[in-house]
């Protein structure tokens, strides 16, 4: 309190010593929450010590999340318990839903940096002897920086092993159908191929959305790399270059001409 007045402070003077704004003071006089109970020799209305104090137990009440219409019913004397504990139970809440997102957030950096939140052992079961870890760790390498990894990561990090098992069947599913669409002599270009290329597609946008332009490209790495070209054939001989060709024709189809395609 100033020596200018003794009644009080002004409205100026009083936000201030609470550090609140004027535009707060206002706002808790308007509606009956605190209102200046003096006035100075010149008229202005003045803050004595009842009235600070009293926006004093504004300030704590509204740092505990209580809305202003309950606390101007505690001050003028209602029972502060069940507010409290209503607002202690909301408060426990939302502790429990902040740390739902801590730890979403924390799965989604491990996954940014991992690629799959799945042990080892996990990965050999879900995805076969044949499977090797490091090219989770080679493909972060190579596109870490790329949006599509970003798009993997979030949704990898939403994933639990039941998710991947269901993931790896679906593929495994498709690879059979694939070689017995070939083995049965199914030209690329034809409808029966170019609903395989849109499932294949599908299999593919399920980690990030993947457009005929991209899918090419990545059939390309079916024949020129030989992990690749190993898994195809392992279903049956030329699947790899027979899917090309399947993905190729497809996209002509969609306005794609896979000799320009580049990754987007």
């Amino acid at each position: 309190m100033t020596a200018t007045d003794d009644a009080g402070l002004t409205v100026g003077e009083a936000a201030g010593s609470l550090r609140v704004t004027v535009r707060t003071l206002h706002h808790w006089h308007e509606i009956g929450l605190v209102a200046p109970g003096g006035r100075s020799a010149s008229g202005y209305r003045l803050y004595g010590a009842a009235d600070l104090a009293r926006a004093q137990r504004v300030q704590l009440y509204r740092e505990l999340g209580l809305p202003l219409e309950e606390i101007g019913a505690l001050l003028d004397g209602g029972d502060a318990s069940a507010s409290l504990i209503e607002q202690r139970d909301r408060l426990l809440t939302r502790i429990d839903e902040l740390r739902a997102m801590v730890n979403g957030v924390e799965r989604m950096i491990d996954a940014g940096s991992r690629g799959l939140l799945l042990t080892a052992r996990q990965q050999a079961e879900i995805f076969g002897p044949g499977w090797d870890p490091a090219w989770v760790d080679e493909a972060r390498e190579r596109y870490g920086d790329s949006a599509q990894w970003s798009e993997y990561a979030e949704r990898a990090a939403g994933r639990d092993a039941s998710d991947w098992q269901g993931i790896a069947e679906t593929m495994r599913s498709l690879d059979a159908d694939l070689a017995s669409a070939m083995r049965e002599g199914v030209e690329p270009g034809s409808d029966a191929a170019n609903a395989l290329a849109e499932r294949h597609r599908d299999t593919i946008s399920t980690h990030f959305a993947c457009s005929h332009a991209m899918q090419v490209c990545l059939a390309r790495t079916y024949v020129d790399d030989p992990r690749f070209t190993a898994h195809y054939e392992a279903f049956a001989p030329g699947l790899a270059a027979w899917l090309q060709r399947v993905i190729d024709a497809n996209a002509r189809a969609h306005g794609v001409d896979p000799a320009t395609a580049v990754w987007e």
